[in-house]
């Protein structure tokens, strides 16, 4: 056999060898970002079925804040149809802040109903509420250091030729809505 028919084929099975190693390495990447997407789900999971909880132990203290506890249960239905319907992570984030928000508002009124803060059930739930929503934004920067990560892996020279070759596409990372990069105004003065 000629040495160049050998060193050819010594070139193309150092090449598939790559390619294989590489769409592997690619593979592990993505599954990591899925993975990502997939533990923010559980988390928010967790936290729609800790609403129900604190909605009737608030009821029997704050029965006239109707308004409030009838919002927080259309925001924690609304967050699990996203997460039911197997919505893209944009629409389970969006429904999720919007549960936030009036989870706020539900804080701010369990400020008045000085029994209700001293609750046992309801100081765990919110205990175990605020844990949940520690592990939210965890599992949200989780993701997008993996998309990152990812991200960076299938643009770099050689292996964004395999990534190519085999449509493998960037993940989006999650960003900040603008309202909430802006800090509240605190104003301690008394008029």
């Amino acid at each position: 056999m000629p040495i160049w028919l050998i060193i050819v084929l010594i070139l193309v099975i150092l090449i598939l060898i790559y390619t294989a190693v590489t769409y592997n390495g690619l593979v592990k990447g993505k599954n990591n970002v899925l993975e990502a997407s997939s533990a923010i789900d559980v988390q928010l999971k967790r936290r729609n079925d800790l609403i129900p909880n604190l909605v009737e132990t608030v009821k029997g203290y704050a029965s006239h804040e109707k308004e409030v506890l009838e919002n927080i249960t259309k925001a924690r239905n609304l967050s699990q149809t996203t997460l039911d319907n197997h919505a893209d992570l944009g629409d389970k984030l969006a429904a999720s802040d919007g549960l936030t928000n009036a989870l706020g508002k539900l804080i701010a009124v369990s400020e008045a109903y000085p029994d209700l803060k001293a609750n046992a059930n309801f100081s765990q739930l919110m205990d175990q509420l605020a844990a949940t929503e520690d592990k939210i934004s965890y599992t949200r920067q989780l993701f997008n250091s993996t998309s990152a990560n990812f991200n960076t892996s299938i643009q770099q020279f050689p292996a964004n030729i395999v990534a190519g070759a085999f449509k493998f596409t960037a993940f989006d990372l999650l960003k900040t809505d603008e309202n909430e990069k802006t800090a509240p105004k605190v104003d301690f003065t008394h008029e």
